[in-house]
C-alpha cells in the first residue's frame, strides 16, 4: 500500500473519528445506527479499511451529519479513489470488495448475475479465482481478500435479513479452475437455497431473457444499487437508477425457477461436471 494512500486513508478516518466523538457516540452505537458492522466503524476510523460510498453515507447518516460535512466526508473518499487509480493490486481489491461492503448493512438484499457468481454464494475456492483476475495481485493480498469476502457471507444466516440471487444458466456453466471446484461451488448453491434467508432463481436457457443483461447488479435495501460493469464497481443512490434496477430485477426474477425446479437444474449441471470430472482423470 502506498504511502501516500495510507495517510489519506488514516485523514479520512480521523475526522469521522472526531465526528463520532462530537455526536457523542460509542463505535458500537455507531454501527448500530448505520447499519453496519462494528469492525467496520473501527477499521475505517484506524485508516485500515476504505469504505465504499454506500457505507461511507451509512455512517453519515448514523452521524447525523448535515449537507455540507456530508460533502467534506465524501471529498476526503474521493481523494483516496483517486490515489487507488492505477495503482495496482490495492486499489484492485477494493473495487472487488464494494459490493461486500455495501451488502453489510442492508436487510433485503437482491442481486442479478449473467457470469459471475454473487460474491456471497462464492466458495472460498472460487473468491479465489475471481480475485487472481487482477492484474498484480500477489498470494497474500489475494487470501486477505477472500476471507474477507467468506467472512461477510455469515450475514446470510442472521434472521431478519432477506437474500434474493437470480442467476442465468450461463453463472453455473462459466467456470474457472476445475470440474471439482465447481462440483463443491454448486454443493454450497443448493446448502444456501434451503435456508429461510434466501431465495435463489435460475433462468434456464431453455427460456428467453425478458432483457438482455450487459452486467450484474445488486440491490441493497432500497436505498442503493451496485452496478458491476467492467473493469470495477459503483455504487449509486440515484432515484432513477434505484427505479431502473428495481423494475430490471423484477423482470429478471419473474423469468427465473426456485425451489424445487430451482434444485433440479443444480442437479442437472452437477451431473455434467461429474462426468467433466471423470473425463479429467482418465
Amino acid at each position: 500500500m502506498g504511502s501516500e494512500r495510507r495517510e489519506r486513508m488514516k485523514v479520512l478516518g480521523a475526522r469521522l473519528r472526531a465526528l463520532r466523538a462530537d455526536a457523542g457516540l460509542t463505535g458500537a452505537a455507531l454501527a448500530q445506527q448505520a447499519g453496519v458492522g462494528q469492525p467496520t466503524v473501527s477499521k475505517v476510523e484506524n485508516g485500515r479499511m476504505v469504505p465504499s460510498l454506500d457505507v461511507l453515507d451509512r455512517l453519515s447518516r448514523g452521524l447525523g451529519l448535515d449537507e455540507s460535512t456530508v460533502g467534506e466526508v465524501r471529498e476526503l473518499l474521493a481523494a483516496v479513489a483517486a490515489v487507488e487509480t492505477g495503482s495496482g493490486s490495492d486499489g484492485d481489491i477494493s473495487a472487488e470488495l464494494v459490493v461486500d461492503e455495501s451488502v453489510r448493512g442492508a436487510r433485503l438484499v437482491r442481486s442479478f448475475q449473467c457470469v459471475v457468481l454473487p460474491a456471497m454464494l462464492q466458495s472460498a475456492e472460487y473468491a479465489r479465482h475471481v480475485f487472481l483476475t487482477s492484474p498484480g495481485l500477489d498470494a497474500e493480498a489475494v487470501g486477505r481478500a477472500v476471507a474477507a469476502r467468506v467472512e461477510r457471507q455469515s450475514l446470510l444466516y442472521e434472521p431478519g435479513r432477506e437474500s434474493v440471487f437470480v442467476l442465468t444458466e450461463a453463472v453455473l456453466r462459466t467456470w474457472p479452475g476445475t470440474p471439482s471446484l465447481m462440483l463443491a461451488q454448486l454443493d454450497r448453491l443448493l446448502a444456501v437455497e434451503s435456508l429461510d434467508t434466501v431465495r435463489l432463481g435460475v433462468i434456464p436457457w431453455t427460456r428467453p431473457v425478458p432483457v438482455l443483461p450487459r452486467h450484474g447488479f445488486t440491490l441493497c435495501d432500497r436505498r442503493s444499487v451496485v452496478v458491476e460493469a467492467f473493469p470495477s464497481e459503483r455504487v449509486s443512490t440515484e432515484t432513477d437508477d434505484l427505479a431502473r434496477y428495481e423494475e430490471m430485477f423484477s423482470r429478471f426474477e419473474g423469468a427465473a425457477l426456485f425451489g424445487g425446479e430451482a434444485r433440479d437444474l443444480l442437479m442437472q449441471v452437477m451431473g455434467e461436471f461429474r462426468g467433466l470430472e471423470t473425463a479429467v482423470t482418465q
